[in-house]
């Protein structure tokens, strides 16, 4: 099959042509009709992630149709129109037998523990699990952008911070999984302030239902400008972009007993932000991680898409090929685009 391959970690991937991939006896074989680029793509080529075996494949939200089937799978066939979240559980431990595969301890995620979507074809382990049936009323281009960003900013606004109408949201951060915070704190009521650096993106933002915007660039305490805002700081605030500035902001945008969510990354030497712990006891606020979605969860996501509550095709930015896609990826530390890249020609 046809891939993008890195060999060593920060150096431009190549498109190659590797060994298709064999199901295991639970697993399944898809053939990748769209995946999208994300920021954690990224981070794993920069070598951010452990678990990456070189070379490698990344690739971690995608779509597609079943093309090979493992010997023990029950409730799929080849043909079948499915999306997955970016963590498969192993199905066997008390996180996954609790519901929590997203915190599996055993956890797959192709991209990451082997091969992904950057390619022809990508296996995902224990189907009859992780897999989830794509409605016909979804196209391929938009089902990719769920498996992560969308799919992980929906259990943080809705499971995780539990968000209702007429609560103030602060989003830090309008990348993919911001903007999709926004879009779906806003269907169910909240109001939204969104926050970046970029005009493009707040702009994006505003359209998706943001009340109030604020460039990070230009403002000089943003966690002041969202207290002033929301007349005493958020309900919930988010970082949605991973960095010690923002999960800060995050933080001291909030009001007394508020919910911080960490739903980006902070790796390398930001991994240990200098969170204000005095506030946090003192407020008693709430820091809460998000880390992706189950699959059992996608039907109430797809079900608020089949109503037209969330659009998240509003979300996408360029359709690209499999070699475009090398310098969407090794750029997208630059913020250079707005709204989700996804790879559609392999």
């Amino acid at each position: 099959m046809k891939a993008l391959v890195y060999e060593n970690f920060a150096t431009d991937p190549q498109i190659q042509q590797v060994a298709d991939p064999t199901p295991e006896p639970s697993g399944v074989i898809i053939e990748v009709q769209a995946s999208g680029v994300c920021r954690s793509d990224w981070h794993g080529w920069m070598g951010h992630d452990p678990d990456i075996v070189l070379p490698h494949v990344p690739g971690h939200e995608f779509a597609g149709v079943i093309a090979a089937l493992g010997t023990e799978v029950k409730g799929y066939k080849i043909g079948d129109r499915v999306t997955t979240p970016f963590i498969a559980g192993c199905g066997m431990c008390d996180e996954c037998h609790s519901g929590n595969q997203q915190v599996c301890p055993s956890q797959t995620q192709p991209g990451f523990s082997h091969w992904g979507s950057f390619a022809q074809y990508v296996a995902v382990h224990n189907a009859d699990l992780n897999l989830v049936p794509l409605p016909e009323s979804i196209d391929f281009c938009t089902a990719a952008s769920l498996g992560c960003r969308f799919a992980t900013a929906f259990r943080a606004i809705v499971d995780q911070g539990k968000v209702s109408a007429g609560q103030w949201v602060a989003v830090h951060g309008c990348g993919g999984v911001g903007l999709s915070a926004i879009m779906i704190a806003t269907s169910l009521g909240a109001n939204v302030i969104a926050v970046d650096i970029g005009e493009q993106p707040l702009a994006l933002a505003s359209k998706l239902g943001a009340v109030a915007t604020l460039n990070a660039s230009q403002v000089a305490n943003i966690a002041e400008a969202i207290v002033e805002i929301t007349a005493g700081g958020a309900h919930v605030s988010i970082d949605a972009l991973g960095h010690p500035i923002t999960c800060v902001n995050s933080i001291n945008s909030l009001k007394r007993r508020g919910k911080h969510i960490q739903v980006g990354l902070l790796v390398a030497d930001q991994s240990s932000p200098k969170i204000p712990m005095d506030k946090v006891v003192g407020w008693e606020i709430e820091i809460i991680g998000s880390h992706g979605m189950q699959a059992h969860r996608y039907a109430a996501m797809l079900a608020m898409i089949k109503a037209g509550k969330l659009q998240p095709e509003k979300l996408l930015g360029r359709t690209i090929t499999l070699e475009q896609a090398i310098p969407a990826l090794t750029g997208m530390d630059k913020f250079s685009e707005v709204g989700v890249s996804v790879i559609t020609e392999f």
